[in-house]
């Protein structure tokens, strides 16, 4: 069984999206058929009332076409609060949790064939769908030496891929294991940044946890790459005015069959007013005999 996922990160609703673009890609996922959708965060630019409102439409949309999973981003944390309340977390979230509900770390599980040879005592195909928290405005855990990545910057504490990890654990052997994050896992090509705080830490913990895909985003380029021979990972770009590098904005299609993960970039071409499928890159899923490859191929 192949799943597909449609992985959507940093929308920015408020001065910052782009409208006609977020538009079009709600009349086109219809036709992509994903098997879920995933919104990895930074729905909002200032965690406004009506930017979240629109967030929650969106998604709305999407939800007629699939199952939608959200995550918060670091703009969707009222971050300010901190200084009031040093050891309460509930004010960062509470506009967040009226729009998308009270749970920050929802699972997906996108069951598989039952009669199929996926796993050892599990089906083929399907996937499980965790996500994890790196969004905690300013937090001790993110603080670095730089004035600038103030409520910027996110931190993957131990309980979080402990809870990640459990879940994995109890879940269909047969199942890819998926993590979705906001902050880029991996080091921006064009920013040279690294999303989370600690970095190595997290990186060890989502490889220990058993994770095969990560989805991620924060970074506002798309990328497809591999950590560490282990964990492919997926960055989403951006749907708002400040892609890197004057870039075309853009999503990723991930489509998870037993044998490989494939990251289509879909990128927006402004002559047709539309999205276009670019680039694929294509990886052999992992086994205990043999690391992640990445192999990219030309799309049609």
């Amino acid at each position: 069984m192949t799943v597909q996922i449609a992985h959507i990160g940093d929308i920015h609703f408020g001065g910052l999206a782009d409208i006609p673009v977020i538009e079009a890609l709600e009349r086109m996922l219809p036709d992509l058929r994903p098997d879920a959708i995933v919104i990895g965060g930074d729905l909002s630019q200032r965690a406004r009332h009506g930017e979240f409102q629109r967030g929650r439409a969106f998604a709305n949309v999407a939800r007629e076409t699939a199952p939608v999973l959200f995550i918060p981003g670091n703009h969707d944390v009222q971050w300010w609060w901190r200084p009031f309340i040093p050891f309460g977390k509930d004010a960062l979230y509470r506009k967040y949790r009226t729009y998308f509900g009270a749970d920050l770390t929802p699972t997906l599980t996108l069951p598989g064939d039952s009669t199929g040879s996926g796993g050892s005592g599990g089906g083929g195909g399907g996937a499980v769908i965790a996500t994890a928290l790196t969004a905690h405005g300013v937090a001790w855990g993110s603080l670095t030496p730089r004035l600038r990545d103030l409520a910027v910057k996110g931190h993957l504490p131990k309980r979080e891929m402990e809870r990640v990890r459990a879940v994995f654990a109890q879940a269909d052997p047969g199942l890819a294991r998926v993590l979705v994050v906001h902050h880029n896992v991996l080091r921006g090509e064009m920013s040279n940044r690294m999303g989370l705080a600690r970095w190595r830490r997290a990186q060890r913990r989502i490889i220990e946890a058993g994770t095969e895909v990560v989805l991620c985003g924060h970074d506002h380029q798309e990328s497809a790459e591999v950590l560490e021979g282990k964990v492919i990972v997926s960055t989403a770009g951006t749907l708002c005015t400040r892609a890197r590098g004057g870039r075309p904005v853009s999503f990723n299609f991930v489509t998870i069959d037993p044998a490989a993960v494939q990251i289509t970039f879909f990128r927006w071409d402004a002559a047709k007013q539309r999205f276009q499928p670019s680039d694929t890159a294509a990886f052999a899923r992992q086994t205990p005999q043999q690391s992640a490859s990445l192999e990219p191929q030309a799309t049609q």
